[in-house]
């Protein structure tokens, strides 16, 4: 896997790389800085007098699902985090007049098994493409507290182009913006089916990246990645985003795809980072799939539900 650091690239550059495997890392600027300093003011205000990396052990699993219930939906669909959004990748040097993003997504990851489902699912090995994410889809990940090595991200970089055994083929997405509102209530993992890896990942090689609050990490969606059983003693919160750019969904450019079988697309929840619209219709139909019989094409969200 080449890594890029603080890369001078362009944006055209940079997704014609990240489409080839790479990944790119970035030090923290003045707007994932601002992104972070929003995240935990929400953060710590939820929590109260809780410091929010051990209030896990002051809390039911229950009132702590409920508490994420609340505060995630209202992190994403608050306007200051689309306009961060928006500056940071101007920042980055992409074209913001046809760059689209999905809102960004506050992730928490517990300590120990607390709790690992619904609000706080751990994502065992799985592609974002498993998920009906679109092939031209670009990740960015940033902690919001310091990370620990045991308390991030793996990748698995040998198969970004080789095939893994996986159950996608149970996933539609619009069944699973259906039960969306009810996430927080899925404790047990029972009522929502993820897809993930079927296959192992125990003889592949593993890699880690560490980087500070505000810190990016830039992939490919279809890179095989997963949450790391967190067994730092700290639950860990984290952000990412996807970007789609409206160049590649036109005229097909992206990632092959070599395992998904998932049902549905996720293109529909893309804004362009100018104006916040959508990407057309007649663009999205030829990526579509799938039953829509009881499902929602697009999770609008609430800021009382996940």
């Amino acid at each position: 896997m080449i890594v890029h650091y603080d890369s001078p690239f362009t944006d055209d550059e940079r997704r014609e790389r990240l489409f080839r495997g790479e990944v790119f890392i970035y030090s923290p600027n003045r707007h994932t800085l601002a992104l972070i300093e929003h995240a935990r003011a929400m953060i710590e205000a939820a929590f109260g007098e809780r410091d929010p990396e051990l209030a896990q052990y002051d809390m039911e699993v229950a009132d702590f699902a409920a508490l994420l219930g609340k505060m995630k939906p209202a992190f994403i669909h608050h306007p200051r985090s689309k306009e961060i959004l928006s500056a940071l990748l101007h920042e980055l040097g992409a074209d913001t007049a046809k760059t689209y993003f999905d809102v960004p997504k506050m992730r928490s990851s517990t300590s120990d098994d607390y709790l690992t489902t619904g609000i706080a699912h751990a994502f065992p090995p799985h592609r974002d493409c498993w998920y009906a994410g679109p092939f031209s889809q670009i990740n960015y990940w940033t902690p919001i507290y310091p990370l620990t090595p045991d308390n991030g991200m793996a990748f698995y970089p040998q198969y970004f182009d080789r095939a893994i055994e996986n159950n996608s083929s149970v996933y539609n997405y619009y069944r699973w913006n259906k039960s969306r509102a009810t996430a927080h209530l899925d404790l047990d993992g029972s009522s929502r089916i993820a897809p993930e890896a079927t296959g192992s990942v125990a003889d592949a090689v593993q890699v880690r990246y560490v980087v500070p609050p505000g810190g990016l990490i830039v992939f490919a969606g279809a890179q095989l990645h997963q949450s790391l059983p967190n067994g730092s003693g700290r639950t860990r919160f984290s952000i990412d985003f996807r970007t789609v750019h409206f160049d590649d969904v036109a005229d097909g450019r992206g990632v092959p795809n070599v395992d998904t079988a998932s049902e549905g697309t996720a293109l529909r929840d893309f804004l362009c980072a100018e104006g916040y619209d959508r990407l057309p219709e007649e663009m999205i139909a030829p990526y579509d799939s799938g039953h829509i019989e009881d499902g929602v094409l697009v999770y609008e969200g609430s800021t009382e539900k996940a």
